[in-house]
């Protein structure tokens, strides 16, 4: 039998369920496809800092994208919290009989690339660097490393950090993350968030993109795109660009979300769209 790859991303937020995404990965499994999961831990992060006593800060840089602004103390935090995401979610895996193991960037060389030390960042209006910034971009992934796992029959549960050039653990985007992997790994990647889809109108649930096809049509997704729904429409963009073999966005709270994005649900980007 043909082995299939597909990377899902589980995304981090308080309004993503990940029991159905759980569920669907224990499905696939058994039918002889390789799965590897990506998530985030946006809401983790946030709570653990705010215990902490400690604001967690976002920043916008000049194209318009929000992202955390992580210098050392919420690097210990995000750490910390990331970590306990992975071990909760690979014991969801275990519970529901599929063979999983957690993985970090950090391990093995998972997730490396350049650090961003200083980032361009818009306040008031204005351009500015900040600098003390522990984040990064991922430009390689070890695929070997993930490969091993899987010819034993395990599902790879990944998170950030990443480890930069000079050695340090830092942040990067999740879902950026997994468009790293699926690019290098030539899989599907299903996105799974807390929406149906990329909507035409923001404010309309009823106007989901159903495809993504053209480079007319990535670029209307691009435009139509606001807040975290912009990361994401760019994770996709870097996935197809990276070599994935197509890429899903669509809803981690309905019934099957992983089946039903393979089936044809949410926003559908094709490979052609680039």
């Amino acid at each position: 039998m043909v082995r299939v790859t597909v990377v899902v991303k589980i995304g981090g937020a308080r309004a993503v369920d990940p029991q159905g995404a759980v569920t669907d990965v224990a499905h696939l499994t058994v039918n002889d496809e390789d799965v590897v999961v990506v998530h985030g831990g946006s809401t983790a992060v946030d709570d653990a800092l705010d215990d902490y006593g400690k604001e967690p800060e976002y920043v916008e840089s000049p194209s318009g994208m929000t992202g955390r602004f992580t210098d050392e103390e919420t690097m210990d935090v995000f750490t910390m919290a990331m970590g306990k995401v992975n071990t909760d979610l690979v014991a969801a895996f275990e519970n529901a009989g599929v063979p999983a193991v957690g993985l970090n960037g950090i391990d093995g060389g998972l997730l490396t690339g350049p650090r961003k030390s200083a980032v361009k960042v818009v306040e008031d209006g204005t351009k500015k660097i900040r600098r003390g910034d522990h984040s990064g971009k991922i430009e390689s992934v070890n695929t070997d490393l993930l490969q091993t796992q899987l010819d034993a029959g395990y599902v790879p549960v990944v998170s950030v950090p990443m480890l930069a050039e000079d050695g340090v653990a830092v942040n990067a985007d999740a879902d950026r993350a997994a468009a790293a992997v699926a690019g290098a790994l030539d899989a599907t990647l299903v996105v799974l968030t807390d929406v149906d889809g990329v909507f035409e109108n923001p404010n309309d649930p009823e106007s989901v993109i159903e495809e993504v096809v053209t480079p007319d049509d990535l670029a209307a997704a691009e435009d139509a795109a606001e807040g975290f729904m912009s990361k994401k429409v760019l994770a996709a963009t870097e996935a197809l660009k990276g070599g994935a073999a197509g890429v899903v966005v669509a809803d981690a709270n309905s019934r099957d979300p992983v089946v039903r994005a393979l089936a044809g649900a949410g926003t559908r980007f094709d490979p052609e769209a680039i």
